[in-house]
């Protein structure tokens, strides 16, 4: 008895990563359904919650794959169903093909198309991981979902989302649309673990993902070349390169495939290129007139004020004048920005410091002790 009482006040401790506790009121044990993908992490996460006591599913979530292209999922899934049989607990596939195609594959294409540079794995989890897989698990008698992110549940007087113990892991950038009914139900039992603590974890458990690699980008693309395989989707409109100083110094084939920051996708003309030529970085872009312009300087255009859009918060709305620290990319460093202004549905924060690399549509993540707050899409 003493020993479930402290068990349950430090899980009560918001600095805590959380976990319910392992029965219900009704006597019955909680029941989790895992998001598990055939890698360490998530199989992990699984093995946690089945030692801890909770009953545990493990579920394979089926999205969209582009038929032209090839994708190790069956591989991932028959993963998936090993990880599974291993531990000995249920398997289940949900199918979230039609939600990740309109929400996520389209969404992607679409912003690529308009010329701005989407980050999909944030759609991702808003529209299937945290939306359709979460609904369809509570629909099925689960009373959280779980997946392998690192990133932290913290419990105080509402659901907060708090920063992976692993920073150089750390995914709450891709997790900022989340919302209180959303969180209230999501689990990441590997938020207050390193890397490395997560693969020894693997192995005492004897799960033969202990040393498997960690996928890298999205998987629909596989081995091609991102701008490659847009080139499927979008026309090739061939453009100008510009100097800082707007002399045509190059071509591209297209700026709708270009992102602020690159170093590579345009090619400068040979008259204007030396034995001892710098690496160019595309530092600004107008998609209106097809042109980008590029220097050796990568920051020379890095804006001091960003506006954002579709502004998602997970707590409190923050107001004008409060201060956060705002992050443009994953793993990226941490700026400190001021609320300048709002208007209507966009915020328009004020840095201290150049921002680097900012791009429309990329997400702006706001932090706060740790705490992931929000955030919003860059205009």
């Amino acid at each position: 008895m003493l020993s479930y009482l402290r068990n349950t006040l430090t899980r009560r401790n918001s600095s805590e990563n959380y976990l319910p506790s392992v029965n219900q009121s009704s006597g019955r044990k909680t029941s989790v359904f895992v998001g598990v993908s055939g890698g360490v992490d998530s199989s992990v996460s699984a093995a946690i919650l089945k030692e801890k006591g909770y009953d545990v599913t493990g579920v394979f979530i089926k999205t969209y794959y582009p038929p032209e292209l090839l994708c190790n999922w069956r591989d991932e899934r028959l993963d998936a169903v090993r990880v599974c049989e291993h531990l000995g607990i249920p398997f289940l596939e949900c199918d979230m093909e039609a939600e990740y195609k309109d929400n996520v594959f389209d969404y992607m294409i679409e912003s690529y198309r308009a010329g701005v540079t989407p980050n999909p794995d944030v759609f991702c989890n808003k529209y299937v991981k945290f939306g359709g897989f979460l609904k369809w698990s509570l629909a099925r008698g689960a009373d959280y979902v779980a997946t392998g992110h690192y990133a932290q549940h913290l419990r105080s007087e509402s659901h907060q989302l708090g920063m992976g113990k692993d920073t150089n892991k750390d995914q709450t950038y891709f997790l900022y649309q989340l919302i209180q009914e959303q969180l209230a139900h999501a689990l990441f039992p590997i938020g207050h673990l390193e890397k490395e603590e997560v693969r020894e974890l693997a192995r005492k458990h004897g799960l033969f993902t202990a040393d498997k690699k960690d996928s890298q980008g999205v998987c629909f693309v596989g081995p091609v070349d991102m701008q490659h395989f847009l080139r499927g989707y979008i026309d090739e409109t061939p453009g100008d390169v510009l100097s800082e100083d707007g002399i045509v110094i190059g071509s591209h084939q297209g700026s709708q495939f270009l992102t602020i920051g690159q170093r590579k996708g345009f090619e400068i003309h040979p008259a204007y290129r030396t034995p001892n030529m710098q690496k160019m970085f595309i530092v600004a872009k107008d998609f209106g007139n097809n042109t980008i312009t590029v220097s050796p300087n990568s920051q020379v255009h890095d804006p001091k004020q960003v506006m954002i859009r579709n502004v998602s918060f997970i707590n409190t709305p923050l107001q004008v004048g409060e201060r956060v620290q705002t992050r443009i990319r994953h793993r990226g460093a941490l700026h400190e920005a001021v609320i300048k202004d709002i208007k209507e549905d966009c915020y328009v924060f004020a840095f201290t410091e150049s921002h680097r690399g900012v791009a429309s549509g990329q997400s702006l993540v706001l932090y706060r002790d740790s705490i992931c707050l929000g955030g919003g899409i860059v205009i």
